[in-house]
């Protein structure tokens, strides 16, 4: 995984953190939902660079 892409999908992961603790203090369920679709977004992204990073070690190797 890239540097930059690692650092963009801690970033909007954060971002998601962030959201859904704001929907929780406001008692905003859309938020909350809207800050975990985020977090889950990254989370897919992260796993998709991983097995990429996967598939390029397999080719060296």
């Amino acid at each position: 995984m890239g540097t930059g892409d690692k650092m963009r999908n801690v970033a909007e992961k954060a971002k998601g953190k962030t959201k859904e603790a704001v929907g929780r203090a406001t008692d905003d369920p859309g938020l909350k939902a809207e800050g975990r679709a985020t977090q889950a977004k990254s989370d897919v992204k992260q796993a998709a660079e991983k097995l990429k990073d996967a598939a390029k070690d397999a080719k060296k190797h």
